[in-house]
């Protein structure tokens, strides 16, 4: 059975019980948490205020359509 990095385990298409939208949202959440996280700290390390930052990502996900 295949494996994502971090131990996530993926169900083969023959296996199935979720769809593959169902199946793959928890590590999508989990993976859109992390790199927000990277984000603000590296801006925060750049001098930037934790609310810039986020406000930044904000723009940014509306920008590309992702909000």
């Amino acid at each position: 059975m295949p494996s994502s990095a971090r131990g996530e385990t993926v169900i083969p298409p023959d296996q199935h019980i979720l769809t593959v939208q169902e199946a793959l949202e928890p590590l999508y959440q989990r993976l859109e948490r992390e790199v927000e996280n990277r984000l603000v700290e590296a801006a925060v390390d750049a001098g930037w205020s934790p609310y810039d930052a986020l406000n930044a990502i904000d723009q940014l996900k509306r920008h590309d359509g992702l909000q």
